[in-house]
């Protein structure tokens, strides 16, 4: 098998549905929940030139992380990046920029877009 008929397989068969089924049992005191996937799966068998190639196509049901159920994940983290400041004065920066370098018709696109474009760019740079 070559190479771009090993990657073209990894790719197929990387590929899959995403409809999850939750079963739940619950015995004594303990219970215990597991969630699988069907996933679609396609191998492409590469031919010759007698015999021309084919792709071999099946379901598998996967176990997959429940969703709202996983345990390592700490629920207090929050993302607390607040770039305001930088997205304020890039936007003022940008729209000043575009008013520098823009002449005639051509400010009533370049001003909203350089201040969208400042906003964006001051975001970033404020840790954002």
């Amino acid at each position: 098998m070559n190479c771009k008929s090993l990657i073209f397989s990894i790719v197929l068969i990387c590929s899959g549905s995403t409809s999850i089924l939750a079963d739940e049992y619950q015995r004594g005191y303990s219970s215990s929940r597991t969630c699988t996937r069907n996933e679609y799966r396609e191998e492409y068998i590469p031919g010759t030139r007698k015999d021309p190639g084919y792709v071999k196509k099946w379901e598998e049901t996967v176990e997959v992380p429940c969703p709202g159920a996983d345990s390592t994940n700490n629920s207090n983290e929050y993302d607390n990046n607040d770039c305001s400041e930088g997205k304020i004065a890039g936007g003022i920066l940008g729209a000043g920029f575009a008013t520098a370098i823009s002449r005639g018709k051509d400010r009533w696109w370049a001003i909203p877009a350089g201040l969208v474009g400042g906003s964006m760019v001051g975001c970033q740079i404020d840790g954002g």
